[in-house]
């Protein structure tokens, strides 16, 4: 049994998928749409359009493989969820430390069947350990691909640039170090609050007029900007650790759904550290 295989084996993901047409009750197919079918149990885990191209568990793990033979990364851990609806690995790299907090470093390769997300991968600051820190982890990377005939040919290229993936992850490493080592402001913390909520300067002004769910969002994220400052500092870098560490964990399932919200909260993270970063 090769290494490939073995570790497939023991993370419960050595299965295809396959594409299946699906029909009415009464057999009539139903055009333009398939299912994804997991083989080994036959569970359905998607319906897609008829263009949806399943990238496989095992071309995930030989791609990993692929650069884990050119960096000298080796895989971390990897696993599913619902299923086999969602997919990862992650492969370990280097770590970053802050005064006694340690940044942890992957380079990690997300899928899913059904119909949640693209392919991902890239660099990410975040172990997965449950299905909000694979959302957490997948909203880090930054080469996302569409289910498609395309999609390979972008892989190959990919790989063939992985040097430029972890530059990325080193220049990251020196945004989060130069973020730490700056001071944060009332300001700068209205200003996150207002970008993480969607908020105009009118509204965070009379934030008594706001409604009480956001309200009680506005006060949930204040206790993780608490919780996180009190362990990295009073700093950018405790800041936006107070954003993930809200959008993780404590953003109600009513606000973070796996379609427009979550590429929703992407959106503004990356802004949001954008805009940090700019300031120091």
């Amino acid at each position: 049994m090769s290494t490939q295989i073995q570790m497939l084996e023991e993370i419960g993901l050595n299965w295809t998928v396959s594409k299946q047409p699906i029909q009415t009750v009464s057999g009539i197919e139903i055009p333009d749409k398939i299912a994804i079918m997991r083989n080994d149990t036959e569970q359905v885990l998607g319906i897609h359009g008829k263009n949806y191209d399943p990238y496989q568990n095992y071309e995930l793990m030989e791609l990993l493989h692929q650069i884990g033979g050119k960096t000298g990364l080796e895989v971390h851990t990897g696993g599913f969820f619902k299923g086999g609806g969602k997919i990862w690995f992650q492969l370990k790299s280097d770590n970053l430390s802050l005064n006694g907090d340690i940044i942890e470093g992957f380079l990690s390769g997300f899928n899913s069947f059904d119909g949640s997300s693209s392919l991902g991968l890239g660099n990410s600051t975040k172990t997965v350990s449950c299905e909000n820190t694979w959302w957490a982890a997948y909203r880090e990377v930054k080469t996302k691909l569409r289910h498609s005939a395309s999609m390979r040919p972008k892989i190959e290229e990919m790989l063939a640039n992985i040097d430029i993936v972890l530059q990325q992850e080193k220049k990251l490493f020196e945004e989060i170090t130069k973020l730490s080592q700056t001071r944060m402001t009332h300001t700068q913390e209205d200003l996150v609050t207002a970008l993480l909520f969607n908020l105009t300067q009118e509204e965070m002004l009379n934030e008594h007029e706001l409604s009480t769910r956001k309200k009680n969002q506005m006060e949930d994220f204040r206790k993780d900007l608490r919780t996180e400052v009190a362990g990295k500092g009073d700093n950018l870098w405790g800041l936006f650790s107070g954003v993930t560490r809200y959008t993780t964990h404590s953003m109600k399932s009513t606000d973070n759904t796996e379609g427009k919200m979550f590429g929703q909260t992407g959106v503004r993270e990356r802004r949001i550290f954008k805009e940090l970063v700019e300031m120091v």
